[in-house]
Formats: structure tokens, C-alpha cells, sequence
């Protein structure tokens, strides 16, 4: 059984900063890019930071410069580290999973991000 645990989420302040972590179990993960995206309330889900399994690493405008995605494939884990934190990065973060040859996609449950004075 495949499983994404994110963790890390919280309340924090502007400018603060926070560590999402998303553990994986059930799949080969070093053959799994690995990504985090986020839904705010009323706006469709989008992809926050990416990283493959050669360890490239891709980021939304948006969040470039402040955040940080990175993977431990001995700890079969990907962390995104969120530094300068914006109110508009208020949102729901899930933790995807893309095999890097064929067609399987993993979501995890979501951790909540809420960046507030």
C-alpha cells in the first residue's frame, strides 16, 4: 500500500519560516520525482516545487528564492523548506509522487500552511 504522509504544517508569521516533510512508504522512491503542490480556499491546486529522481529541481515563480525542495532517498523522504513566508502562501500542501517511467501518480493527505499575524 503506497502512502505520502505530509507533516510540518502550522501557524506561523510573516517572515517566518517552516520545514514540510513528506514521508513515503510502499514505492521504490529514488524512481519517483517527487513534488509539492498547494491549494488555497477558491483556487485551483498549483505546483509549488519539483525535484526528479536525478535530483533537478524546478520552482513556481512565485515562490523562487524563498523556498527549498530537497529529497533523502535513504529516508525515502522529500522536505520543502519555506523561508520568508507570505500570507498568500496560506494554503493546503500535498506531497505528489511521479514514477519516472510510466504512468503512476501518488497524492499524499495535505498539511496546512497558514502564514498569519
Amino acid at each position: 500500500q503506497v502512502q505520502l504522509v505530509e507533516s510540518g504544517g502550522g501557524l506561523v508569521q510573516p517572515g517566518g519560516s517552516l520545514r514540510l516533510s513528506c514521508a513515503a512508504s510502499g514505492i521504490s522512491f529514488s524512481d519517483y520525482a517527487m513534488s509539492w503542490y498547494r491549494q488555497a480556499p477558491g483556487k485551483q491546486r498549483e505546483l509549488v516545487a519539483g525535484i526528479t529522481s536525478g535530483r533537478s529541481t524546478n520552482y513556481a515563480d512565485s515562490v523562487k528564492g524563498r523556498f527549498t525542495i530537497s529529497r533523502d532517498n535513504a529516508k525515502n523522504t522529500v522536505y520543502l523548506q519555506m523561508n520568508s513566508l507570505k500570507p498568500e502562501d496560506t494554503a493546503v500542501y500535498y506531497c505528489r509522487a511521479d514514477h519516472r517511467f510510466r504512468l503512476a501518480t501518488y497524492w499524499g493527505q495535505g498539511t496546512q500552511v497558514t502564514v498569519s499575524s
